[in-house]
């Protein structure tokens, strides 16, 4: 008679840093400024459908957001600008699923993606998640960075990038940084914005 070893499945993953970052219940203890950059400068958007020499990471994505949430919102604090700019941090972990493939797969996406946030958020002494004010702003900025994205990079014309993501008022795409950068400058770039938001905290 044969036996058979049971074996739990692993719920965690290795981060270059050291860390092991439990999927299921990430403590902030596990997470690492330089794991989190590394991770979103490696991570493509749009599936990697993009023009360009180098995929569109989400960390260029993340710098995108966040200096249109600054320009859409001068008064806004260094904690409100922290959570924008790792508005998708927990990618780095889970990756960019894009919109059509997350409504598929519903509840426990977002559930772990809410988790992995909170555990980022609570490791930089912010609120576990953003206000719903400041959700809707980031929200935003969000929709318009994707605008430009789709028109610039990923082939929609205006009217169907209008359709999905709305027609952007106040911003243009010559404010913005948008032509893809490679991993590694668009790592050092999330990580130097990172410090240079967390020195106006007074971190």
């Amino acid at each position: 008679m044969s036996t058979h070893a049971t074996t739990s499945a692993r719920a965690w993953q290795r981060m270059l840093s050291g860390r092991r970052l439990d999927l299921l219940d990430p403590s902030p203890m596990d997470v690492e400024l330089s794991d989190i950059a590394q991770g979103l400068a490696r991570v493509a958007r749009w599936n990697g459908q993009t023009h360009g020499d180098h995929a569109f990471s989400v960390a260029q994505h993340c710098l995108i957001v966040e200096t249109i949430f600054r320009q859409q919102h001068p008064d806004a604090t260094a904690d409100g600008c922290q959570m924008t700019l790792l508005h998708d941090a927990p990618e780095y972990v889970i990756g960019d699923m894009i919109s059509p493939f997350k409504a598929v797969v519903g509840g426990d996406y977002k559930a772990v993606e809410k988790r992995l946030e909170a555990a980022i958020h609570l490791r930089f002494g912010l609120p576990p998640h953003p206000s719903a004010p400041l959700k809707s702003a980031i929200k935003k900025a969000d929709q318009i960075a994707a605008y430009f994205e789709a028109t610039e990079l990923a082939g929609f014309t205006p009217a169907e990038a209008r359709k999905f993501f709305g027609k952007p008022q106040g911003v243009t795409v010559d404010m913005l940084e948008i032509s893809p950068m490679p991993a590694i400058e668009a790592e050092a770039k999330f990580s130097a914005r990172f410090h240079e938001i967390e020195g106006m905290r007074g971190k």
